[in-house]
């Protein structure tokens, strides 16, 4: 059997005997069709609003509206959903005043080219846009989360009359999904809320994971989050595998959200018989595995299957390195996973440290299976990271079978950050 993962903006591919082949994991989405374009398909979930007034209706009489947009970091075809929401807003308010908050989180500011390729020249031209900063703007407290995180938020987005989001869904591996309430937590608050929000106990949580959130504390905090703040109106979209919006969930930001997960479990969950001695999978090629940090992602849905002391294999370009200094100096300290892990889990929660969380994850992973890393990056970086380097699949199942002392079941999931895997219940 020839087994494909995307890496980069290409492929890597490998021949395995159809024996050693346990499962191919491939969620429906990456292929499905748009049933039509996207901007289409947001006036439509604009005209059905899901538990809520029409935008419209919500925005009659409103002063000041806060749109809060996706960064530069995020496949959101914004140029199709903003334009229809702000003419919605407009519709019966033609005066009213309009802000869009980039909702940055903790990520860097967008650039000006990112904005003009994010909305298309007009909106970035005759817009107010203004670029959420999680250390330096003003904030609005809002008290303590249920988690005992504090709740800042941007003065911008505290002081609307009329609160309102865009965003995508896809699968998050600790929020459990992307979307809806994270337009807020951590979009645009405080850094101190966000790495609260990501702290060593919340991540440590059974329930912190893809896919999942009954149970999640990260997920709940979020929502409280949105609740207190007051966000009142999303359009949220799903995409495929080509980035392309297939579809598209606009309302209240809890029912409009919770109908798009719907529609990504029926297409991303897919369930194996028993763990893996050996996993093979990949962050879906390029933009995702630019990096080592980002592929942390797709190591994190194989460590769900993979059983304990089994082998994990990803396929990450990393093109642009590490992803981080602090993250590759974690890993490169001379300790093992394990005490790397232990160090973090000691870490309270308001002395959460930037990108903690991300690894947190990998150590964890680390402690559990041997990591094997396919990417263009020096051998030696690789190792000191703590990882196994190979320079093909082929070579990777190969040491893998070697570190195990036998040929084990594989189980290959070709887009680790689009698949919901689980154990079947016996």
């Amino acid at each position: 059997m020839e087994i494909e993962i995307p890496y980069g903006k290409s492929v890597l591919s490998a021949d395995i005997p159809d024996g050693r082949i346990g499962a191919v994991l491939t969620n429906q989405l990456h292929d499905y069709e748009p049933p039509a374009p996207a901007d289409v398909l947001v006036e439509q979930a604009l005209a059905s609003p899901i538990g809520s007034l029409p935008l419209c209706e919500l925005a009659k009489g409103k002063e000041n509206v806060v749109i809060l947009a996706s960064d530069h970091t995020r496949p959101v075809p914004s140029k199709a959903i903003i334009p229809a929401m702000l003419r919605e807003v407009r519709r019966f308010n033609p005066q009213v005043k309009i802000t869009i908050l980039i909702a940055t989180g903790c990520h860097r500011g967008s650039t000006r080219d990112e904005l003009v390729r994010k909305f298309g020249r007009e909106v970035y031209e005759q817009e107010h846009i203004v670029i959420h900063d999680c250390l330096k703007d003003t904030m609005v407290d809002y008290g303590i989360l249920p988690s005992g995180a504090p709740l800042c938020v941007n003065r911008i987005g505290a002081q609307a009359d009329l609160l309102i989001a865009e965003g995508f869904i896809e699968p998050h591996f600790f929020a459990g999904f992307s979307g809806g309430r994270k337009s807020v937590l951590p979009g645009i608050c405080a850094a101190s809320t966000v790495y609260a929000n990501h702290s060593s106990g919340m991540i440590d949580s059974p329930y912190a994971h893809s896919g999942c959130l009954k149970g999640n504390r990260i997920h709940e905090d979020m929502v409280e989050g949105a609740r207190r703040v007051g966000l009142c109106f999303i359009v949220n979209v799903v995409c495929n595998g080509n980035k392309e919006t297939v579809a598209a969930f606009a309302g209240d930001f809890e029912q409009a959200h919770l109908a798009g997960v719907s529609f990504l479990n029926e297409l991303c969950r897919m369930q194996v018989d028993e763990e893996a001695g050996i996993v093979i999978t990949g962050n879906g090629g390029f933009p995702l595995d630019q990096n080592i940090y980002q592929a942390v992602k797709g190591i994190s849905t194989a460590d769900i299957i993979c059983r304990r002391g089994g082998v994990i294999i990803m396929a990450a370009a990393s093109v642009d390195g590490h992803g981080g200094n602090e993250f590759y100096h974690t890993f490169a300290c001379g300790k093992t996973a394990g005490e790397i892990l232990q160090d973090i889990l000691s870490v309270p929660q308001d002395k959460t440290r930037p990108d903690q969380w991300q690894s947190q994850i990998l150590a964890r992973a680390m402690a559990r299976h041997p990591v094997i890393l396919i990417s263009t990056q020096p051998p030696e970086l690789v190792q000191r990271m703590g990882l196994i380097p190979a320079d093909n699949l082929s070579q990777a199942v190969e040491i893998a079978d070697g570190i195990l002392g036998t040929k084990e079941k594989i189980v290959v999931i070709p887009d680790g950050v689009g698949c919901i895997p689980a154990l079947k219940e016996t």
